[in-house]
């Protein structure tokens, strides 16, 4: 699953913001094939004099934390691509309307994670491709 913690100032995002910037995460993902109920995006409002960068509070400011569970690659080259892939993604949800924005993505070992008491199904099995078609875990 990736689960991404968004990091922002109170009101830098309403609800409409906030669902389309979830909805562009998802839609991210689910064109690899991950089920949507995968994607867990949570944002978190944290007060300008608590949100700081480089020492001093900072007002418009983003900061995402993503974690990859379901999807993991060792590969430089799709490394890079990826991380230029979410920024483009952000983009139009960050420093485009003039907010500073960073994100770093963490891998948590797959065999660490478990959906309502089930491990997930091996990435691109038939399973799995059920669970996307039904948006739901199933036992197996």
């Amino acid at each position: 699953m990736p689960l991404w913690h968004v990091y922002h100032p109170p009101g830098t995002y309403d609800p409409g913001q906030k669902q389309q910037l979830s909805t562009d995460i998802t839609g991210f993902y689910t064109r690899f094939g991950l089920p949507r109920f995968y994607v867990v995006v949570l944002f978190h409002e944290v007060a300008a004099d608590s949100f700081h960068v480089g020492g001093e509070p900072h007002g418009a400011a983003v900061r995402v934390v993503v974690e990859h569970i379901a999807r993991h690659t060792e590969d430089p080259d799709l490394r890079r691509r990826t991380r230029e892939a979410l920024a483009a993604l952000l983009a139009p949800h960050t420093t485009d309307r003039g907010l500073y924005c960073e994100f770093h993505v963490d891998e948590t070992p797959r065999n660490l994670w478990m959906i309502d008491g089930l491990t997930p199904p091996p990435e691109q099995s038939e399973t799995e491709k059920l669970w996307a078609r039904e948006n739901r875990p199933l036992p197996y």
